[in-house]
């Protein structure tokens, strides 16, 4: 039986590709529960530094497998209470979306959870909650616009249609927008780079962004101010 998630280590690099391309690697519980327990490995295995999402064939992920909703469950797949944004929240390692074709609906909600973006040119980017009448659950609502304001995510979770790689480039949700057979490329140099840096002030640079994005800037500022401070006294500058 093919798996629907295939995972590999490459220099430090895990690499996640969502694998059901006949269904456009829509989500079942079987492929969350791989995609689940492969995250977590990423945040376990200390050889690994940096992990890549993306799909297999012409789709990065079409969203929920609809034909699954009655059977499969699909927002506490391992029966242990986490569901998606849990598990990436938790990801204490860079996580990046290699978008290699549509992200729809949940699909977009897994490339929003990824810590940045690099799209080929033919991805294209929709959030079709409202025309197929189901409820947001992994950060739709509040991801989406963090990362292209309020308005945009306005338009585009209203009015359920597509947008172009280029223009989500232009919106500020995608960082990089690369040929679809460079795309793998790029985000391999990339990582490359992510994993060449020290690991552990990577990991707390990490946090003081997601911690003061959630936050007003003088929290994050008064994080950032701490943070440095407790740094000083364990390097042994403010004791000299």
């Amino acid at each position: 039986m093919t798996p629907p998630v295939l995972f590999e280590i490459k220099d430090h690099i895990a690499i996640i590709t969502l694998n059901r391309p006949e269904k456009r690697n829509a989500i079942s519980q079987s492929l969350l529960i791989e995609l689940y327990n492969n995250l977590e490995k990423i945040s376990s295995d200390p050889e690994i530094r940096v992990g890549i999402i993306t799909g297999a064939g012409d789709t990065f992920c079409a969203g929920l497998d609809l034909s699954r909703l009655t059977t499969d469950n699909l927002m506490d797949p391992r029966g242990d209470g986490k569901d998606l944004f849990d598990i990436l929240r938790k990801v204490n390692k860079p996580i990046i979306g290699a978008i290699n074709g549509h992200a729809i609906t949940g699909g977009f909600e897994l490339a929003l959870n990824c810590d940045f973006l690099v799209a080929s040119e033919n991805a294209s980017f929709a959030d079709t909650h409202a025309k197929v009448g189901i409820h947001p659950g992994w950060g739709m609502t509040q991801l989406l616009q963090q990362a292209v304001g309020a308005r945009m995510a306005k338009q585009m979770s209203f009015t359920c249609t597509f947008y172009s790689a280029h223009k989500m480039l232009a919106a500020g949700l995608v960082n990089e927008v690369v040929p679809k057979d460079q795309l793998m490329k790029r985000c391999m140099e990339i990582a490359t780079d992510i994993a060449s840096v020290n690991q552990d002030m990577l990991g707390i640079v990490k946090t003081l962004i997601e911690q003061g994005s959630a936050g007003t800037l003088d929290h994050g500022l008064g994080l950032e101010r701490k943070g440095f401070t407790d740094f000083l006294r364990k390097s042994g500058i403010l004791n000299r």
